[in-house]
């Protein structure tokens, strides 16, 4: 039986704790839309900046690499169990850097998925490059796909260009990273910012459409769904 961590009154929003490998079969009915923010597998004891300061990067056990053969199993895994639980008109964006993102397109390809787009979001406001002996790491990327080659699959492309000041939206995404509004009830190390979920869910759902996110941590899925008007399940290990 498949326990709620908390559900809403209306039940339009569904917070579930555990597994989502384990917790997904046990689900009933199918999502418009899946946006998935996996480990991205960079906690290698290297260190970054943050607000002026050299910090870890490590995030925790959950975000450490496996090895490759693990690191594509687990990929393959967890993104078949979201293809059996999205619409046949459904689409799921999977969030990425060049440490996963190859092993996620290679494991979407391999089991049937169509990919739409790669998304690349430029960040207005990365931290420096301490060695120097490289580019300055200052963009994510972002893989949507659709069900199936032959499924169809909705896309807002009126609202998108008209927020794109009447012209056709391009791939590439230049938004800032995280406010400090944003982290005011709390850190988390791969938060998202609100206004990257709220152009994705605008783009590819209609109101009162259901979306999944199988791997949340500060919920802003959940938080941009309720305020455009979807319903939400979210799981949070």
């Amino acid at each position: 039986m498949l326990k709620s961590y908390y559900k809403s009154n209306n039940h339009d929003f569904t917070l579930v704790q555990g597994d989502c490998t384990k917790l997904l079969p046990q689900f009933d009915f199918k999502f418009n839309m899946i946006f998935a923010d996996p480990p991205y597998f960079l906690s290698n004891g290297g260190i970054s900046v943050q607000s002026g300061r050299q910090v870890s990067v490590n995030k925790g056990d959950w975000d450490k690499s496996h090895g490759f053969d693990k690191n594509n199993e687990f990929n393959k895994n967890w993104l078949s169990l979201c293809r059996e639980k999205l619409s046949d008109d459904g689409t799921i964006w999977v969030s990425g850097t060049y440490h996963n993102i190859f092993s996620i397109a290679q494991a979407m390809t391999e089991l049937g998925y169509k990919i739409l787009n790669c998304i690349t979001w430029q960040k207005t406001n990365p931290p420096p490059n301490l060695a120097c002996r490289c580019f300055t790491h200052s963009t994510e990327f972002i893989l949507w796909a659709r069900k199936s080659e032959k499924s169809k699959h909705y896309f807002n492309y009126g609202l998108m260009k008209a927020i794109n000041g009447g012209t056709q939206m391009r791939d590439v995404w230049t938004l800032p990273a995280i406010a400090k509004w944003e982290k005011s009830c709390g850190k988390h190390p791969t938060q998202k910012p609100l206004p990257l979920l709220a152009r994705i869910i605008l783009a590819s759902t209609k109101e009162n459409d259901w979306i999944l996110d199988p791997f949340t941590g500060s919920s802003t899925t959940g938080i941009a769904a309720n305020l455009l008007g979807r319903r939400r399940t979210i799981l949070r290990y």
